[in-house]
């Protein structure tokens, strides 16, 4: 066990205010444009917001309601009563209103892990370190920020986690200590972990069960001290009725739903069991879409920006376990820690679909640990990072200073974009220049990213880049054409035109057999404007100042739109500084005329 006396903190961690800052602002950083169409977020994010719209209009909790052929019952219903508690359907709705949920999550998250790792640590820099080393995480930021997340599991399946590292960090005193000593939990704390498990399994699946509790089961075992025979059956037996408790909780959702035949055939059978399923295994595990070798870096990959930081945490610790330092380490917090993210690790590589974002509710293990072996870390592993950050900065602060000169946005919304981006780059360039800065201004750095990204994207967003009140009253009820490059992607025009009825055409002119998908672009959309009262119509051409239709059709609005894809050979080195030629079109709202 670690010793319940914390360290002395040393002279060079009282001055702690530039990290409150520096936490302050990541803090800030995940409501700042939080409800922009462009906020980096899983491309299904829309699927599931038209699930709720729909299930919310239908004045019903179940059964789910989905217009869109084979998504209806592919998460479970917490995900969709958030939304529906939170989005404020009787009005026109937000983005912001569906995401604020997740943020709030991911805040808790933190703060747990920020104090976990101080009573490890006993350094409060330690902790302000873990907190934002894991909302600089670009898994933290892109899946646990947004409506579709995995905020709501992270949090509820750590909690028991967190209990097991209290009990390690500081053993408690008195009849508690004797009643509950770390690893060997009583009936009723194994009964609330089954209840706050089952809650997070109610948020995404109850195949999280698996890793969930094998890892709390492997971690409570080696916190017991010696391996017996009596202790391995003693947490068996308490970690089994933990996960009956766990699945009767999501099995409720069976009991209450008004068609459990369709839940079973649609999301168990459906969504998870088509996950084990490959024509052969072990040639699909090393040369297919989702081979091991990819998924063993999953964490790395999850750390985005901070990838070759986390990769010399892994790189420390294979050397550690290779020089036998493990053995010091178990039954103490950092054993768990290593237990949970191993745990998770393996369990994920074991269907044939594998993904680096399945393991991020493991996320917080690897911000702690990264946190208190920062500092012995190679500076080199962090220079990467610096150099990786000042190419992109300099691209998104281009990307601005183009914006700006088409008109996209003020004089304000440029400037934010160049402050973000100078911030970064002088947190790049003093990183780089003197080995005492180097670590944190990574973290500076990566933050600075994210604020220049969401500022660069911030005049394509909000109302103001929107259609106004008049023309969507004028749209209320009317069948609108709307482009949809994407499985469930039209449905960001219900914020954009409420009271519309949304009919999607596929703006890619792929896989799809109605509204003209074979015919020439001008022919197309006469033959879209002769069905529907109004189009939305995406010109490629950012330069193109006639639409086709003209004189027959009006132009009611338009707006810019950052395009989604690229023919072959669009984006080259050669033009790759002139993204007004690559990366902007039009989005017009077009009428026939009588």
């Amino acid at each position: 066990m670690v010793s319940t006396a914390h360290p002395r903190i040393p002279a060079t961690d009282r001055a702690l205010w530039p990290w409150w800052v520096l936490l302050f602002c990541a803090v800030g950083l995940y409501f700042f444009g939080l409800s922009s169409p462009y906020a980096p977020t899983n491309g299904d994010e829309m699927v599931y917001i038209h699930i709720a719209r729909l299930t919310a209009a239908s004045g019903h909790w179940l059964p789910l309601v989905s217009d869109l052929e084979n998504m209806r019952n592919t998460k479970p219903p917490l995900l969709f009563w958030q939304a529906i508690a939170s989005g404020n359907w009787s009005a026109q709705g937000s983005l912001f209103s569906l995401r604020w949920p997740s943020v709030a999550y991911t805040l808790l998250t933190t703060a747990a892990l920020a104090w976990m790792t101080l009573r490890i640590s006993g350094q409060w820099r330690t902790a302000l370190l873990a907190a934002i080393i894991f909302l600089a995480f670009f898994s933290t930021f892109r899946y646990s920020r947004v409506y579709l997340t995995s905020a709501p599991e992270t949090f509820w399946l750590a909690l028991p986690m967190w209990y097991l590292l209290w009990q390690q960090s500081a053993r408690p005193e008195g009849a508690l200590a004797s009643a509950c000593p770390p690893g060997r939990w009583s009936a009723p704390v194994y009964l609330l972990a089954g209840l706050v498990i089952g809650i997070g399994l109610l948020y995404k699946s109850f195949a999280l069960l698996a890793p969930a509790a094998a890892a709390l089961g492997c971690a409570l075992y080696l916190s017991q001290g010696p391996a017996r025979w009596s202790t391995f059956l003693r947490t068996a037996w308490g970690l089994g009725g933990c996960s009956v408790v766990a699945l009767g909780v999501f099995a409720l959702w069976f009991l209450v739903d008004p068609d459990p035949q369709a839940v079973w055939r649609e999301f168990v059978i459906g969504e998870n069991a088509g996950k084990l399923q490959t024509s052969s295994y072990w040639q699909a595990a090393w040369s297919g879409d989702y081979p091991l070798w990819q998924q063993a870096l999953a964490y790395p990959e999850n750390a985005g920006l901070l990838l070759p930081v986390a990769l010399g945490l892994c790189g420390y610790g294979l050397r550690a376990a290779w020089l036998g330092h493990w053995r010091t380490l178990v039954s103490t917090p950092q054993a768990t820690l290593v237990v949970w993210l191993l745990v998770w690790l393996l369990v994920f590589s074991i269907p044939s679909q594998r993904s680096a974002r399945y393991v991020i509710p493991a996320m917080p293990a690897f911000a702690m640990l990264l946190a208190m072996y920062w500092e012995r870390l190679a500076r080199g592993w962090f220079i990467a990072v610096l150099l990786v950050s000042a190419i992109a900065l300099t691209l998104l602060a281009r990307i601005g200073w183009v914006m700006h000169n088409m008109d996209i946005g003020s004089g304000l919304d440029v400037s934010i974009t160049l402050l973000c981006a100078a911030l970064g780059l002088a947190a790049c360039l003093g990183g780089s220049l003197y080995a005492g800065w180097t670590r944190h201004s990574t973290l500076v750095a990566t933050l600075a990213l994210y604020a220049c990204f969401s500022a660069m994207t911030a005049p394509l967003s909000g109302a103001p880049a929107g259609y106004s009140p008049t023309l969507q009253a004028r749209m209320q009820s009317l069948r609108v054409a709307v482009p949809n490059g994407f499985n469930g992607q039209y449905e960001r025009f219900a914020f954009l035109l409420p009271g519309a009825t949304l009919v999607p055409y596929d703006a890619e002119n792929r896989n799809t057999a109605t509204l003209g998908p074979d015919l020439p672009s001008a022919e197309r959309l006469d033959y879209l404007l002769e069905r529907f009262d109004a189009v939305v119509w995406l010109e490629g051409d950012a330069s193109q100042t006639q639409v086709a239709c003209l004189p027959h059709c009006e132009v009611l609005a338009q707006r810019w739109h950052v395009k989604s894809r690229h023919r072959a050979g669009e984006v080259t080195l050669s033009n790759v500084w002139q993204a007004q030629q690559w990366l902007f079109g039009k989005e017009l709202l077009i009428v026939s005329k009588p």
